[in-house]
């Protein structure tokens, strides 16, 4: 054996000990987050089940009535009305955000404006405020007395008077819609450009020379290579359109006459309301839902094929 080598047995000793070390690192990293997500996402997931098969407000000893909450649900004309305000919000909230983030990144990628970094801060900006609070300038926005949205149209020759936007039935789920996509273009926005920056300009060089103009770009060579992008991004606002209910509770708490009632809202009110404490049933509707977001997820895996363009 040559000098400087070290024996088998002990170099053999040294790997085993150096295996074991980095299986004690994994385990000491990976541990913490799986009793997280075992903890506090699958077992309150699970006990969600059992309590759908209860007639339980918290405090008198729950009942256990089987499928019947289900079956209630089937018939609760509430659930499938907000479910329908939940749809409206689907399609709309989405569609917006994508349209607007598409293009405003387009913009802010392909063009050679100043202060292209500064702009991208300032449509990211509602990111960084809570919900809450985002509906909170809405309110102010949308009212009737001293609204910014009124003002704004008095000045261009529009009189609306005192008209509250988020009091009638007629307008209030579409005041929903703008808080949503002012809250969800910036971050589109990054995302989008970014994922706009790893395309050769090469692409965009020859489609010049080819006499092609900034939409024929967008839709012939931007979109089809970001299109597994954009998949993911329809599919994350649309579960967020289904699932979210803070802005509707800040802004009109389901009012006027329920016009804005969500499916979230209308669990969430049956489950800690002022008037119900229905655990069972708000535990029903919650099954329900996540029913609702597994169907939503495999619709749109089909519509928007999982590939991407290649030039």
């Amino acid at each position: 054996m040559g000098e400087g080598r070290l024996p088998d047995k002990p170099l053999k000793a040294w790997l085993q000990r150096s295996q074991t070390q980095k299986h004690i690192f994994l385990l000491i990293a990976i541990v913490p987050a799986l009793g997280g997500y075992l903890m506090f996402t699958l077992y309150p997931n699970f006990v969600s089940i059992y309590y759908s098969m209860l007639n339980w407000d918290g405090i008198s000893p729950p009942e256990f009535v089987g499928f019947d909450n289900y079956i209630k649900l089937f018939q609760d004309s509430y659930v499938w009305r907000a479910l329908s305000h939940n749809a409206v919000l689907m399609l709309c909230v989405p569609a917006s955000v994508i349209m607007i983030s598409l293009l405003l990144a387009y913009l802010l990628t392909n063009k050679s404006y100043k202060g292209t970094g500064f702009m991208k801060v300032v449509f990211f900006f509602p990111n960084v405020l809570s919900s809450v609070v985002i509906a909170l300038l809405w309110s102010f926005i949308y009212d009737g007395s001293f609204g910014l949205l009124n003002s704004l149209l008095r000045v261009i020759g529009i009189e609306t008077g005192n008209y509250y936007w988020l009091g009638n039935t007629d307008t209030a789920l579409w005041a929903i819609i703008p808080p949503a996509v002012w809250a969800g273009v910036g971050l589109y926005i990054v995302i989008f450009s970014n994922a706009m920056a790893t395309i050769p300009k090469s692409l965009y060089e020859a489609a010049i020379l080819e006499g092609a103009n900034h939409m024929t770009r967008l839709f012939l060579i931007t979109i089809p290579l970001i299109m597994p992008i954009i998949r993911v991004s329809v599919l994350f606002l649309a579960l967020a359109s289904l699932k979210g209910f803070e802005n509707v509770l800040v802004l009109t708490n389901g009012g006027p006459a329920g016009s804005t009632d969500v499916i979230g809202l209308y669990m969430f009110n049956l489950a800690f309301g002022k008037e119900y404490h229905n655990y069972g049933y708000a535990s029903a509707i919650g099954m329900f839902l996540f029913v609702i977001l597994v169907l939503v997820k495999l619709v749109t895996d089909k519509f928007f094929a999982n590939r991407s363009a290649e030039y």
